[in-house]
């Protein structure tokens, strides 16, 4: 069971409990912390407390957080599009619509359970529900993803990330006509505190940034490619809204009225990497999904 201390701070006092520490952690949901703290993993000043308890400035938070609930990964005969696999890494591309990996409530039908029945030697590093998985991708996101098949590789690739010497590069249809060619997009993200579901550019978030580069505009929309500096949930899709100019399709940060495809028009294109055992650099491209296409031959006859 993994520990972790917060002191509340000045813009946190007066705020339930529950609310400063799902703030803490984009994965943590307000509902999962409740529980904690009605189970007594949560301590406040060295006693528990009730889930409506309002914080006081310099208040020490003190949180246990439990171990993953150990449940049973079916594995499931799917047709992966894999772009790499040798006894190390793999490297997959996952459709549009599929999510990354299975949770509660939500335990077939996504990419670990394909991967399951493909291999069987999944890294361990994030437990049973997440075997192998480095890092995600939307579940309306097409595209690229690494897969560690051990943990040696596992924790060399999450190195990579957190050293930012990842390759990641993303296609995307925006609404509006930027008119820039360039752009850097230095914002921090958080939790949205008028929706728990939802992330947006907040003072106290996590450092982000996205570089972006004009590829072609429309009448309407502008189709750019997106690189990575960082990796926070939701980035390119918090990011594009922030400049005015949210992602087609999105139906969670952009407008109700935008093109007709299902999900956000984001496909993760380029990935590239340090290989964990030969050190090799490896790079790979997937060209943009039918549905993307069919878009981009719309929009260039308007």
């Amino acid at each position: 069971m993994e520990k972790m201390e917060h002191i509340v701070l000045d813009e946190q006092h007066g705020e339930r409990i529950d609310k400063v520490i799902a703030g803490l952690d984009a994965d943590w949901s307000r509902t999962q912390v409740q529980q904690w703290i009605k189970d007594g993993h949560v301590l406040v000043n060295e006693r528990p407390v009730k889930t409506n308890y309002k914080c006081s400035l310099d208040d020490q938070i003190e949180i246990s957080i439990p171990d993953p609930e150990e449940l049973d990964v079916i594995p499931e005969q799917m047709d992966l599009d894999i772009y790499f696999e040798d006894k190390d890494v793999l490297v997959v591309n996952k459709p549009r619509g599929m999510v990354v990996h299975p949770a509660p409530g939500h335990m077939t039908g996504t990419l670990v359970n394909g991967l399951m029945a493909h291999c069987n030697d999944l890294s361990g590093i994030n437990g049973v529900l997440r075997p192998g998985i480095v890092h995600r991708i939307d579940k309306d996101t097409s595209g690229l993803l690494m897969v560690a098949k051990n943990d040696m590789a596992h924790e060399s690739l999450v190195n990579q990330l957190v050293e930012k010497t990842v390759t990641r590069k993303y296609k995307a249809i925006v609404h509006g006509i930027i008119p820039h060619d360039y752009g850097t997009i230095d914002a921090p993200l958080g939790r949205d505190s008028k929706d728990r579901q939802s992330m947006a550019v907040v003072d106290q978030g996590k450092h982000a940034v996205t570089h972006f580069q004009v590829l072609e505009r429309f009448s309407q929309y502008t189709f750019v490619e997106c690189v990575l500096e960082t990796g926070r949930t939701h980035q390119i899709r918090v990011h594009m809204k922030y400049i005015g100019y949210p992602l087609a399709g999105d139906p969670k940060y952009g407008p109700k009225k935008t093109l007709a495809i299902n999900g956000q028009a984001l496909h993760a294109d380029v990935l590239g990497f340090i290989h964990p055992r030969t050190k090799e650099y490896l790079e790979f491209e997937a060209p943009l999904p039918e549905d993307m296409e069919h878009l981009l031959r719309l929009l260039r006859k308007k």
